[in-house]
């Protein structure tokens, strides 16, 4: 009996852990955006594209697609004055962070559909899933 309890208990924390981490993953699709492939990505950079790379500044000088923007989505710098700057509001831009496990991509995706940019792109699988294809 006290082994059938401990093994319901460790399946119950084993339960809670894996919907803990699920709930921090970054949401598929984002209203308003089109959600890109890592192939989409680099047929988009490839065309000159504009990518705003929205991780801190420390990530994002260890290693950042190439020409991409530097833009941190917890910083104050983070604003529509910015982002105008590297796009206008009726031409693309695409957002990127660490990957899946990283929700700065999907924050920054949202407040550009919010401050009204019309073509805008959400790169989920971000700077890792850029690292994975070796690009």
């Amino acid at each position: 009996m006290k082994n059938y309890f401990l093994m319901l208990f460790s399946l119950c924390v084993f339960l809670t852990v894996q919907n803990l981490k699920a709930e921090k993953l970054a949401p598929e699709q984002i209203i308003g955006a089109r959600t890109i492939s890592t192939g989409t990505a680099k047929l988009f950079l490839d065309r000159g594209y504009p990518f705003v790379d929205v991780r801190g500044k420390s990530d994002f000088d260890k290693g950042h697609l190439p020409g991409a923007y530097h833009l941190s989505v917890k910083s104050d710098d983070f604003t529509v004055e910015n982002l105008s700057k590297i796009a206008a509001k009726d031409a693309a831009v695409i957002f990127y962070c660490n990957g899946i496990a990283c929700l700065g991509s999907a924050m920054a995706t949202e407040q550009a559909v919010l401050w009204g940019w019309e073509k805008v792109f959400y790169y989920r699988e971000g700077y890792k899933g850029w690292q994975a294809a070796k690009y």
